[in-house]
């Protein structure tokens, strides 16, 4: 746009926009926010508003859009959502006052990571920034949450970037420079981040260092109390997240008050694969919250709380003092039924104390916010009471601060029944200002003035029909019909001529009107003045609302830890040091909730290093492989998140990692089929997993050929038993019935299978885990079930058969122009113990040179034996 051909206006809106280019810009115009150019071409699609245009010059045309401002937070919520930052430009004097050209101003830039607004987050989770830095071989990782103000960073090996991304989720990501250059970094924040990812510009440090700028942000002299002085990486990617958040939202960094370093040893890992089909906290269903450990476990009262049990939830403790510091809390809330009701009762009056006071911070809290902190405060003392009845729970007494002083300021300075709005008046209660008491009183006995002044002239002038009346651009009024023009004073002076009636002032009017419109503006101007001044004052405070904040949550998640075991008949499970995992009478958390038309059958498990190292499981399907895996896998998450257990008893040796591969799924995107995805994971599992790992494998192989899959199957078992720096515990579930062999020769390998009842052709299915192997998948049996046409069936029985006979993979059923051959019946049995009947495949076995091969080797040699000599026939 050529500056000469622009109105003032359009030349202001430029030059704020130069300094916003790469931001949606909404331009408040009156009761508008009007977007322009690009801005609007964008922001039409986006939100489905009208794109109109106004001319700027000979046949040039700018393209707009707008919204009316009280709905702004609506569309902003879109625009945040569809992967757009929006910076808010306000008017920041009243038009109606300003000479000339209204001053505007950006007062605030949202982006999906740095929002505090309450209608743009998730009140049940967390909305991390995260920043990624690279110093040499070390790549720092830092996570901001701006609408609580936790703040943590760590460094971390490139193999574990993926991971802790993965598990904080975050909503958007910078990174350094030297970042955006390292190829592999890049790989991994765009493999697993859904979100917006901004490189920071290169001069984010010319006026100071990373380190320089977090003691600055801090007002502290080193690092040192931070724990990360030595981490260059880690202060180089929190810096990145601080400047950052001071680049969108200035405000909003002034509560961010401390900075934790962490290690990713400290937790238990747990990469995607696991995350997704464990269904921790996402169905693999529908991607729901609905049946999954989350929705079992978290039946907290506040979203403080419900954002912590999350976060505990994908970070199981590594520290047994830790976990068992945990499981005391959770036992004396389970213990005592009528403390715990009461803390949760008072739990239930807890607003969201972390992102109240984040607001304030910002600028952005209402007094509706505000009235919530009070109402939350009113509850601590009592908290703090009803904890102390409890040892385990006295720390967390501790640290909750009553915070009377501002409870007090509160209680004095907010109206019980505020507008959201800040200008529409009834922000402050009466007796907290005495000026603003005079002022209202003024306003009053003016309105009371101006209200009887309508009857008092009836009476004065005789014209019954005469009304006082208000608007923005007359004032006061008194309005006389056409009629009654005759009777009108002579004091009464002309304002304006309407179709029916005339409107008059007299001098008496006008001067009330200027007391109690005086006093309306000015009461106004001090109500905002004063509840900004008490904002700021529950700013001030941040760091004690914030501890007091956090000593909640965890009583909250504790407490719903302790509800749901009561309510789940959840017994306190065993952590300790050791390689063992012993469970008696386990369940399923999920699977037992959900269950209706039938009990569920507990299981026990056994797992060590020594003895049972990698049990074999077979059985049919639907008869349960995959819950008992499953069930295993989360009793030993569950017990080191500090959570009470579905078992008879469980002691738990400490997992450093749990790995899963499970179920088959092609990655369209990347043009991976589902046997290359099976075997990526499965490498990740071989290459990351140590002794004290466990692993859950439910079918390694299934997505290839028979002989492909059984012997990729098979070298994986034996390679997790064999390797020396694995030693991981595995739970292996199987169809390939061949693989219960390796028993009889690796020394840690137990065949268990799930029992089943056979009735005929059909199957019950027991649920039981029992030892030994099985040499059956009853898939036939399942697939009636299923409901398969009856033709379907019986064929697949005749070539079940024929497979069975020739041990072959070759071809099956007749050739073209041949009629199908049915089975003949069964041999005979044989009845002499010293005369073998012919078989040709004993003959050919009696050939093989089989010195030095396990059976299933000579199986598979003599496989493609016969079906060689079946191609030579073919061919003549």
């Amino acid at each position: 746009m050529a500056e000469d051909q622009l109105t003032p206006m359009l030349r202001q809106y430029q030059a704020i926009k130069r300094d916003h280019e790469d931001v949606i810009l909404l331009f408040r115009l009156g009761d508008f926010y009007e977007m322009f150019g690009e801005d609007a071409q964008i922001a039409s699609k986006v939100l489905d508003l009208t794109l109109t245009s106004r001319e700027i010059g000979k046949g040039r045309r700018l393209p707009m859009c707008g919204m009316p401002h009280h709905a702004v937070d609506r569309y902003l919520a879109r625009l945040i959502a569809a992967g757009h930052k929006a910076a808010i430009c306000e008017q920041m004097e009243d038009p109606r006052a300003a000479k000339g050209l209204v001053k505007r101003e950006v007062t605030r830039i949202l982006s999906a990571g740095t929002v505090v607004e309450e209608h743009l987050l998730d009140e049940r989770r967390s909305n991390y920034l995260a920043s990624v830095a690279v110093q040499d071989e070390r790549v720092g990782l830092a996570a901001l949450e701006s609408s609580t103000g936790e703040f943590t960073t760590a460094e971390l090996t490139r193999e574990q970037l993926a991971d802790e991304l993965s598990r904080l989720g975050p909503a958007e990501v910078v990174v350094s420079p030297e970042a955006a250059q390292d190829a592999g970094v890049m790989e991994a924040v765009t493999r697993i981040c859904a979100c917006e990812i901004t490189p920071l510009a290169g001069d984010a440090f010319l006026l100071e260092t990373p380190r320089e700028a977090l003691m600055k942000h801090f007002g502290t002299s080193s690092l040192r109390g931070f724990g990360c002085e030595e981490m260059p990486a880690a202060i180089a990617a929190a810096a990145g997240a601080i400047r950052y958040l001071q680049q969108m939202q200035r405000s909003a960094v002034e509560q961010v008050r401390a900075l934790r370093t962490y290690s990713p040893s400290q937790f238990m890992v747990l990469d995607a694969a696991t995350r997704r089909n464990l269904e921790l906290t996402a169905s693999l269903r529908d991607g729901s919250r609905a049946h999954t450990l989350l929705w079992v476990l978290d039946d907290t009262r506040t979203p403080m709380g419900a954002r912590l049990l999350r976060q505990w939830l994908l970070a199981p403790l590594l520290d047994v003092a830790a976990i068992n510091a945990r499981l005391d809390a959770v036992e004396a809330f389970r213990r005592q039924d009528v403390l715990r009701a009461q803390v949760r009762h008072l739990l239930g009056g807890v607003r969201d104390m972390e992102r109240i006071v984040a607001r304030a911070a910002a600028g952005a809290a209402h007094a509706r916010d505000l009235l919530g902190l009070r109402d939350s405060l009113r509850v601590l003392p009592q908290a703090a009471d009803a904890l102390s009845g409890a040892e385990a729970l006295k720390p967390l007494a501790a640290q909750v601060d009553p915070l009377s002083d501002l409870l007090d300021l509160l209680e004095r300075s907010v109206a019980d029944d505020p507008p959201l709005g800040l200008r529409e008046g009834g922000l402050i209660r009466p007796g907290y200002s005495a000026e603003l008491d005079d002022l209202r009183r003024a306003s009053s006995e003016g309105k009371q003035w101006i209200a009887s002044l309508q009857e008092t002239e009836r009476r004065r002038t005789g014209i019954k029909s005469l009304k006082v009346g208000f608007n923005q651009v007359f004032g006061y009024y008194l309005e006389v019909s056409k009629a009654n023009l005759n009777l009108v004073p002579s004091d009464y002076i002309r304002k304006q001529t309407m179709t029916n009636a005339e409107r008059f002032i007299t001098p008496d009017l006008k001067e009330w009107e200027a007391k109690v419109l005086g006093a309306e503006e000015k009461i106004c101007d001090l109500e905002v003045e004063l509840f900004n001044g008490v904002r700021a004052q529950v700013a001030q405070r941040a760091a004690r609302i914030q501890q007091s904040a956090r000593a909640l949550a965890q009583a909250d998640a504790l407490a719903s830890f302790a509800d749901v075991a009561a309510r789940n008949h959840y017994l306190r499970p065993e952590a300790h040091e050791g390689d063992g995992l012993e469970i008696e009478g386990g369940r399923h958390p999920v699977v037992e909730l959900t269950l209706t038309d039938e009990r569920f059958v507990p299981n026990g498990a056994r797992l060590d290093c020594s003895e049972n190292q990698l049990l074999i499981i077979t059985g049919p399907n639907m008869a349960g492989k995959s819950t008992y895996l499953r069930q295993v896998a989360l009793i030993a998450l569950m017990a080191q998140v500090g959570s009470f257990v579905p078992a008879d008893a469980a002691k738990i040796g400490l997992v450093d990692r749990i790995f899963t591969r499970v179920g088959a799924s092609d990655d369209l995107a990347t043009g991976q089929s589902t046997f290359l995805v099976e075997m990526n994971e499965t490498a990740n599992i071989l290459h990351n997993a140590t002794p004290r790992s466990l692993i859950i494998l439910d079918e390694i192989g299934r997505g290839t050929s028979t002989f492909d899959g059984l012997s990729i199957a098979w070298a994986v078992a034996e390679y997790i038993h064999n390797n020396p720096r694995m030693g991981a515990k595995t739970l292996y579930a199987t169809h390939y019935h061949h693989l219960n062999e390796l028993a009889d020769t690796l020394p840690r390998v137990k065949n268990y299978r799930i029992a089943v009842k056979e009735e005929g052709d059909r199957v019950v299915f027991l649920r039981k885990i029992v030892p030994g192997g099985t040499d059956r998948s009853y898939g036939i049996q399942v697939a009636r079930l299923a409901g398969l046409p009856h033709e379907v069936i019986e064929r697949a029985k005749e070539v079940l058969w024929t497979l069975e006979q020739s041990d072959s993979v070759g071809r099956i059923g007749p050739r073209r122009g041949q009629t199908l051959e049915v089975p003949a019946p069964a041999p005979p049995l044989q009845l002499t113990l010293f005369e073998a009947m012919a078989n040709p495949l004993v003959d050919e076995l009696a050939a093989l040179d089989v010195d030095g091969m396990t059976p299933l080797q000579a199986l598979t040699k003599l496989a493609e034996i016969q079906a060689k000599a079946k191609r030579q026939k073919r061919a003549k």
